[in-house]
């Protein structure tokens, strides 16, 4: 499937395992392309995508896979400016509506792994692209109030509910098992299982801590010895592996909500409905996810890697 990933990539460390699982996974992704915002953590525009950068080069994949800046603020700060040639996010937006319009058959996905501004200002600027894009979330805690990428641009949530978009939530739910995250990893099991995997590549590449590095493994390893958590929940990844398997994830159709005043508000007589995802296949999705990465030594693009 046509894919592109929107996301923050330099907050934390669970957006870069989901970039690359899809670059890694070529039979099941066609991707298009990869699209940045800025949100609390990370720093700035340029920050999250020179880590979304670092991700594909590590994958073997650069400079097939461009990476496009997107959004530094937020959607109703930037919305009344999308009928401009330029505007703060435009590089990202204007991507992600050239592709919409070049579907040739189904719709593109978008996998929205961050604050849902980039997407909510394409639908606005070109409405057409609504019913040709797919877009799969990872954010909020519905029903309940909460979560970063969610509080991060509350407004380009309920203009994306607004619009007509085909649209799935992953539901993050902290602590809970019924959302992404409850599928967790040690850094024992990222030690075992990710050290040394992945295609190598010819020229190392410097890591986001420090150190070069010459496949995705060692930096996953890198990443995850540079947190304070001995445990850590992959969200994106999780948002991720559903688009590849939707059995990984109980599916819950709901005439769309809204946010208003600190709390979703359910709105039963709504004809608009979108999906919300829930109870993941923890097992499964970990499982995937170091499959991927055993298969991926025999890489792909052969003359991108060593």
């Amino acid at each position: 499937m046509r894919i592109i990933v929107d996301s923050d990539a330099n907050n934390e460390l669970d957006d870069q395992h989901a970039i690359a699982y899809v670059l890694l996974n070529p039979r099941s992704f066609d991707i298009e392309g990869i699209t940045v915002n800025r949100t609390y953590g990370g720093g700035d525009i340029e920050q999250q995508a020179l880590e979304a950068e670092r991700v594909v080069k590590l994958c073997g994949r650069f400079p097939a896979v461009p990476v496009y800046r997107g959004a530094s603020s937020s959607f109703d700060t930037i919305r009344g400016t999308v009928g401009r040639a330029t505007f703060d996010g435009c590089g990202a937006v204007d991507f992600i509506i050239r592709c919409a319009r070049a579907a040739r058959s189904g719709k593109l996905v978008v996998l929205a792994i961050g604050k849902l501004t980039n997407v909510a200002l394409a639908l606005c600027r070109d409405p057409a692209v609504v019913p040709r894009i797919r877009l799969v979330w990872l954010g909020s805690n519905y029903p309940e109030p909460g979560e970063y990428n969610f509080e991060n641009d509350t407004a380009a949530v309920n203009y994306v509910l607004g619009t007509g978009v085909e649209c799935e939530i992953a539901v993050v739910r902290y602590g809970k098992s019924t959302g992404t995250g409850a599928v967790q990893v040690t850094l024992d099991d990222i030690r075992t299982h990710m050290k040394g995997k992945g295609p190598r590549i010819a020229s190392p590449v410097a890591g986001r801590n420090g150190g070069t590095f010459v496949c995705f493994g060692d930096y996953s390893v890198d990443l995850f010895e540079h947190v304070n958590e001995r445990t850590r929940a992959l969200y994106d990844l999780a948002a991720a592996a559903l688009v590849r398997n939707p059995r990984w994830a109980a599916r819950r159709v709901i005439p769309a909500p809204w946010w208003e005043h600190g709390r979703w508000v359910d709105q039963p007589a709504n004809p608009r409905h979108i999906t919300i995802r829930e109870n993941f296949d923890r097992k499964g999705i970990i499982a995937d996810l170091y499959r991927t990465m055993n298969g991926a030594g025999e890489a792909t693009h052969a003359g991108e890697h060593r």
